[in-house]
């Protein structure tokens, strides 16, 4: 074969395998390529953001039981998501209940290939970007009974309650049931992770009971740098959970992540503030505190609303937050050691209702002639039913789980701390913290 016809055919090869495959015609590769950007993100808000996030406000001897759980959470949870969550979720359920819950002809990814697409990216693409929310809001309510729930009850818990509470609540709101059908605004999920995960937190720390000592004993963050580090990655990682729910790269994406960002630069400040105010000096808890308020809050909002919006929700969250944090939480006595209820779940409140009022277009918002008395009562209704059935499920299945293995670790467990008592590992060597000294696991 001369050379001439070798370098024809051999551009002929290369020109067929440069076409485009006929299966993923409706395939927008920006939309794609900005979602898996986005997945990553929000996958990277549980680990390692909320991990490191939560693992500096524990006690020194309690730092590696609070990366377990984020770890094998993030593990087990998306095993079950592949097994049967997704398809709860988004697969259509039998006759009435397909208004409530989905069905399992999903089940394992059943029938989803490369070729699926769901709008305009893979819909194998869309099951992994869901997967991460589905991973990120059990975690969440590991904040509410650190430091002392077992860990084999921790995974049995999260194990139900994703399939018993999370896919109904997913499925009524993105998977075309209730919800949906009522109309409701959530974006990004202001009900499904946030109230869900939030009322969930405050019946578990209930049940499981206070720390021992609570709220007697002092029992300060031992790592705020950590805390930091941890708030910094979910504040960036926000980004791929609201802008990416989007499920484009496009203006609604971006106006999401501007006023995510607005949000929670105004529920820093107003926290901030309050604390500089009350106590005379402002706290790096109470900054991050509040930055998590914002972002959570505008969550159902942020496709929805603008600037003005995200600056109003943000400064509402903030204060609001801060009350349900400390006010509220002191003067019932539950102990929500992480102030799961007191942020996530009061600010997905507020955000939720207050979608329904700065996405009129005359408030900055896209939704034009919206009427928001009406469009409120949708939120709020909507809000306080999944409310009602999260609190009521939780509260089952956690006294179904209480039936075959303790809740919470013994009292010398607590006393030594759940990494030696829980893992046989300890998070710190004797003489990180005070050379020649006996570490008290304080």
């Amino acid at each position: 074969m001369s050379g001439a016809v070798k370098a024809l055919t051999g551009g002929a090869a290369l020109a067929l395998l440069a076409l485009p495959r006929p299966a993923s015609a409706a395939v927008d590769s920006g939309d794609t390529a900005w979602i898996l950007v986005a997945t990553a993100l929000v996958l990277f808000m549980t680990l390692p953001g909320l991990a490191l996030f939560y693992g500096g406000l524990v006690r020194s001897k309690n730092v590696l039981s609070v990366l377990m759980q984020c770890l094998v959470l993030a593990s087990m949870l998306s095993v079950l998501w592949l097994v049967a969550g997704y398809s709860l979720s988004f697969s259509s359920g039998p006759g009435a209940l397909d208004a409530l819950v989905g069905g399992l002809g999903k089940a394992f990814l059943n029938g989803v290939s490369p070729a699926s697409v769901e709008g305009t990216i893979p819909e194998v693409l869309f099951f992994a970007f869901q997967m991460t929310f589905a991973v990120i809001t059990p975690a969440l309510i590991v904040g509410a009974f650190v430091e002392r729930m077992r860990f084999a009850a921790v995974l049995a818990f999260s194990a139900l309650w994703l399939v018993v509470v999370y896919a109904p609540i997913c499925h009524m709101v993105w998977g075309g049931g209730l919800f949906a059908q009522w109309g409701v605004f959530d974006f990004a999920g202001g009900i499904v992770v946030h109230i869900t995960a939030g009322v969930a937190a405050l019946v578990t720390c209930i049940v499981v009971g206070t720390r021992s000592g609570y709220p007697r004993v002092a029992m300060p963050p031992h790592n705020l740098t950590l805390t930091f580090a941890g708030t910094a990655m979910l504040w960036v990682g926000w980004f791929g959970f609201n802008a990416g729910s989007a499920l484009g790269a496009n203006g609604d994406a971006a106006m999401a992540l501007v006023v995510t960002h607005i949000s929670a630069s105004t529920a820093t400040l107003t926290w901030m503030s309050i604390e500089w105010i009350r106590h005379g000096k402002p706290s790096l808890l109470g900054a991050a505190t509040g930055a998590i308020a914002g972002l959570a809050a505008v969550t159902p909002a942020s496709g929805y609303i603008g600037p003005l919006g995200g600056l109003a929700i943000g400064l509402a969250s903030g204060a609001l937050c801060w009350w349900a944090s400390t006010v509220l939480k002191f003067r019932l006595g539950y102990d929500d050691s992480l102030d799961v209820f007191g942020v996530h779940g009061v600010g997905g409140f507020v955000g939720t209702v207050l979608a329904g009022v700065f996405a009129a277009s005359a408030l900055g918002g896209n939704q034009a002639g919206l009427a928001i008395g009406p469009q409120v009562g949708l939120q709020l209704g909507a809000a306080l039913l999944a409310a009602a059935y999260t609190a009521l499920a939780t509260w089952v299945i956690l006294k179904l789980v209480g039936s075959f293995t303790a809740l919470r670790i013994d009292e010398a467990g607590e006393s030594q701390g759940l990494d030696l008592a829980e893992h046989d590992e300890a998070g710190y060597t004797l003489g990180d913290f005070m050379p020649g000294v006996r570490a008290s696991g304080e």
